[in-house]
């Protein structure tokens, strides 16, 4: 049984674009076929669909921008959360290309293969069995990223609440609330300021799906303030 609400969480956590804002009731649609979610798990689900739909496209934009674009502490780049910019990044990439290949999935250019969305895209097709190994594979990512949103009081927390259910994953989300209250913010003025020097934004005229936010999301690609590493002692599930 395909996991249908992992393509959704996917299309829902990728960054706001017009092909989400023109068909929310194909979105809330899928939600009833998700046969894997509880009742109390589609509501939330529905409820994040009707929340962030209600937002003007480039306020969603902004907002997206904000939360997971300033800092790395909430990056959607997996292996950021484990390599950092080291070398085994490079080869960890090039393993998940060959997973998705396997697949037919094929990343649009420029992007990442180790962007959330795309990861879930590709876990989606998965059989059920493996796409929850693929899920608790990036399981103490996922934690830390959740127990981060829950403590920025974001509304983004209840997709990843979701995704690490369907993982079935045991954590201890006591000790990541200590470790997590602990870390030092990565996404102020003054951190981001003091990790690479001023650069000059070009604002397009153009509005919607070709705003500059759009530009701006794409920098991320280029730079961003150095990870806060997993504090997770087992990581061996994440791509090496």
């Amino acid at each position: 049984m395909e996991l249908k609400s992992l393509r959704l969480i996917a299309a829902l956590l990728d960054y706001p674009s017009c092909d989400i804002w023109d068909y929310p009731n194909e979105l809330i649609g899928i939600v009833k076929h998700c046969e894997e979610l509880s009742i109390d798990q589609k509501k939330i689900l529905v409820k994040f669909i009707n929340k962030i739909l209600a937002l003007d496209l480039m306020d969603a934009q902004s907002n997206y921008v904000d939360l997971f674009d300033r800092g790395r502490s909430l990056s959607l780049l997996l292996f950021e959360h484990v390599h950092g910019e080291s070398r085994d990044r490079g080869q960890a990439m090039i393993d998940l290309m060959s997973q998705y290949e396997e697949v037919g999935l094929h990343l649009s250019g420029g992007e990442l293969p180790d962007y959330l969305p795309r990861y879930l895209e590709y876990v989606s097709q998965l059989r059920t069995e493996d796409a929850k190994e693929g899920l608790q594979n990036i399981a103490p990512i996922l934690a830390l990223i959740t127990e981060r949103l829950k403590q920025r009081d974001s509304y983004y927390f209840d997709l990843f609440e979701i995704l690490m259910a369907l993982s079935e994953e045991n954590v201890d989300f006591d000790a990541l609330y200590q470790q997590v209250s602990s870390e030092d913010e990565d996404y102020t003025p003054e951190a981001l300021d003091a990790a690479w020097e001023e650069e000059q934004v070009r604002f397009l005229g153009e509005e919607g799906c070709n705003s500059a936010l759009q530009q701006q999301h794409q920098r991320r690609f280029v730079n961003n303030v150095s990870p806060q590493y997993l504090n997770i002692s087992d990581i061996n599930g994440v791509q090496q």
